[in-house]
């Protein structure tokens, strides 16, 4: 199991140093949510903020596509830091498109469901992408109370993937602190993102670290 702490609730007026710190107490990812003001009522981050955060640190950054048309800014971001780009199976354009796009320029695609679509929407394209996002809150905003929903709809993930023999590893985002990561873990995420319960932490690596174990040993 990985960690991937999300940046959407970092102070980013010291997003570096605290994106260093997560690093050295053992997270994997910085998952970077990337919104419109469109697709989701709010507005983050841009290309410029990956790439000054790509000189910063080394983890494998997710950036996660909030945005309506992702297939205008695969190559902006694969160009400037991306590891995995993550788009949504609600925004416009053809999925199979999309993914090819991204594996062209040689980043790993991810597909990410809302918790109003069901999850059998992304079921033709788990062969294809190397990650499944299953989102615990409605996308837009951090501090959001977990959708006690999202564990059955990853467990009907992980019965499919593995039954067919998937390589696809199942991400949760939204919502999740130490107090409920081991439910989210027993359902089949591969991946957890944390957010406020990392960066709204006064001690970020002490953070990551409660989140390892409270997790049966670590990810």
């Amino acid at each position: 199991m990985k960690l991937a702490v999300s940046i959407l609730a970092a102070d980013f007026s010291r997003l570096g140093d605290d994106l260093k710190q997560a690093e050295a107490a053992g997270a994997h990812y910085a998952h970077i949510d990337v919104m419109d003001g469109h697709f989701v009522p709010n507005i983050s981050i841009g290309v410029p903020v990956v790439a000054s955060l790509r000189k910063r640190s080394n983890l494998i950054f997710d950036v996660h596509l909030m945005i309506s048309n992702p297939m205008d800014y695969i190559e902006a971001f694969a160009k400037t830091g991306a590891d995995i780009i993550n788009f949504h199976i609600e925004a416009n354009g053809n999925p199979k498109e999309i993914i090819e796009k991204i594996r062209d320029f040689g980043k790993r695609p991810a597909i990410t469901l809302n918790p109003d679509t069901p999850v059998e929407a992304v079921f033709p394209y788990l062969g294809l992408v190397d990650m499944v996002l299953v989102m615990s809150v409605f996308p837009g905003f951090g501090g959001q109370t977990f959708i006690n929903e999202a564990l059955e709809r990853a467990r009907s993930l992980r019965k499919y993937i593995d039954d067919n023999g998937f390589k696809t590893l199942i991400e949760m985002d939204g919502g999740i602190y130490c107090e409920n990561v081991g439910q989210v873990i027993d359902a089949g995420v591969d991946v957890v993102v944390a957010g406020s319960a990392v960066f709204g932490s006064t001690n970020i690596e002490g953070a990551v670290k409660a989140f390892y174990d409270r997790s049966k040993g670590g990810f």
